[in-house]
């Protein structure tokens, strides 16, 4: 099921990415691969692997709010600008947040949603 807005709590090893409307909420975890080599730069690899996976995730989700530490936040904000420019307009918004649950995560995100929307003249889909 795919639905109009979503929300995004990533860190550098994981991200939970939740569907919601109005009565409903869809959950998915992407995880990093714990593979390391000794060569050069595989951090940046296995890190540009996992930001890809999250991007997928986010294929075909009109409107995502993305949530986390500021050095995650900056870090996949950096790789969609560079690596995946499409999801740029997808992405409404940055807040950086805490490890909240996930029922506060969904709360946060409506209520981002809801103003976002009114700003944006946009109606919100039911």
């Amino acid at each position: 099921m795919t639905m109009f807005h979503a929300v995004v709590q990533i860190d550098h090893h994981t991200a939970q990415l939740l569907q919601f409307d109005a009565e409903h909420v869809e959950a998915q975890k992407v995880k990093s691969s714990s593979r390391h080599t000794r060569q050069h730069g595989s951090d940046v690899r296995t890190e540009h692997e996992f930001f890809a996976l999250v991007c997928d995730a986010m294929t075909g989700i009109p409107e995502v709010l993305v949530t986390g530490s500021r050095t995650a936040q900056a870090d996949f904000r950096h790789y969609v600008e560079r690596h995946r420019a499409a999801l740029v307009p997808h992405i409404v918004g940055y807040e950086t947040v805490d490890h909240p649950t996930e029922a506060q995560l969904v709360a946060m995100a409506r209520k981002y949603f809801l103003k976002h929307d009114r700003m944006a003249g946009t109606p919100t889909p039911s």
